[in-house]
């Protein structure tokens, strides 16, 4: 029988029947809505507009939100969210959920810490799929450093006026809001905070950043503030404690990216198994060359490490207790899997592996930007290190 992205699934404890049919339901919609499309949508560099209410009505937009706000709370746990994760990563196409997902970063500022008002406003509108948000913390001169942002934002009566910018925004082009990294006060993270600046405010102007390694269909922007109002009712928490409001939201990226990676790693070891039992070398099958069968073992051995490890910062966030020393070492763990297995995945395809339209070399253009996106994996061991009084 064929290893296929089933049937190469760790076993999970912590999964219900409830969790399996929602899976079931995300499948479909993936396979009817997403994955005949997908590779078109990739060479286009766009997804259609009209995904977004179709992804809110089966409930993908609004998995994890309250109730009041037309979000889907009740008995939702984060093996709800990995599933969604894992079966986004099926069609090799992670600009996808990178873009129509990208709510999942941008929206949990506002609906956590912003003023009811606010909320009001913005949550709706985004779960519903009529309205968009992104997040907007990197920038041209400091990358991964929020502690030392430069966009600034002076309090002038009932404004901020905001001035920088913000680079690699997913999603950026296309954004009715973003919540964005300002700085009010002093220098270091005590002096950020977190605004949510509407895109169409004066002054606000934005460039596609088109020419990428990978994620093409997802859109990608450099967004500039030149003397921007943004009114003070759309602080988000409190001023100069930004930086508690970004690192509330790290964990959940990165498990997300977790989940996601580790997938990918199983769409690339789903074909390789299937190229290596149908394709014919030297009078017999790939598959039973011992070159290719310990690659294709040691592709599912750094799998099924990856998937213990996320089943068990999974459950210990379930249980109130998740160690942002752990999943620093899980994203490592998990982008170099997907490099791992990417790797050896196009090795076993070999030409077939360097076309176009093919899921193998979709994921291997996406590892860098997986290995990069949510803290590198240098941030990530150094973060970890620290965790641990290092």
């Amino acid at each position: 029988m064929a290893l296929d992205f089933d049937s190469a699934r760790l076993s999970n404890p912590y999964l219900t029947p409830e969790h399996e049919e929602w899976r079931t339901q995300i499948r479909r919609f993936i396979d009817r809505e997403i994955m005949p499309f997908a590779a078109e949508w990739d060479e286009a560099g766009k997804i259609p507009d009209d995904l977004w209410p179709k992804a809110a009505e089966i409930g993908m937009l609004g998995l994890g939100y309250s109730e009041e706000y037309g979000g889907i709370s009740e008995g939702i746990d984060i093996w709800y969210h990995n599933i969604l994760g894992e079966e986004l990563a099926r069609p090799g196409v992670g600009g996808i959920g990178a873009t129509l997902m990208i709510h999942g970063i941008g929206l949990p500022p506002v609906s956590n810490f912003a003023s009811e008002e606010i909320k009001q406003q913005v949550v709706p509108a985004v779960l519903e799929g009529s309205k968009r948000i992104s997040l907007g913390i990197t920038e041209p001169s400091g990358g991964s450093d929020v502690a030392n942002l430069q966009t600034t934002a002076r309090r002038e009566g009932d404004y901020y006026i905001v001035n920088g910018s913000k680079t690699f925004i997913s999603g950026g082009m296309n954004a009715n809001w973003t919540s964005t990294a300002v700085r009010t006060g002093d220098d270091g993270p005590w002096g950020v905070s977190m605004l949510l600046i509407p895109m169409d405010a004066e002054g606000v102007s934005r460039t596609q950043l088109e020419r990428k390694q990978g994620w093409w269909c997802s859109d990608t922007a450099t967004l500039y503030f030149d003397n921007v109002k943004v009114p003070v009712g759309n602080l988000i928490g409190t001023e100069n404690q930004g930086f508690l409001v970004i690192m509330n939201n790290f964990n959940a990226e990165r498990m997300a990216l977790c989940v996601g990676m580790e997938a990918s790693s199983r769409v690339c070891l789903e074909e390789a198994v299937n190229w290596a039992q149908e394709r014919k070398t030297f009078g017999k099958r790939l598959a039973d060359h011992q070159v290719i069968r310990h690659k294709i073992a040691e592709m599912k051995q750094r799998i099924n490490a990856c998937q213990t490890y996320i089943n068990h910062c999974s459950q210990e966030i379930a249980q109130g207790r998740g160690d942002p020393g752990d999943i620093a070492m899980l994203k490592v763990q998990c982008s170099q899997t997907m490099e791992f297995c990417a790797r050896e995945a196009s090795q076993i395809l070999g030409g077939a592996s360097y076309l176009r339209d093919n899921r193998v070399e979709r994921i291997y253009r996406e590892v860098r930007v997986n290995a990069i996106g949510g803290g590198s994996e240098e941030i990530m061991r150094d973060l970890a290190s620290r965790q641990y009084g290092v």
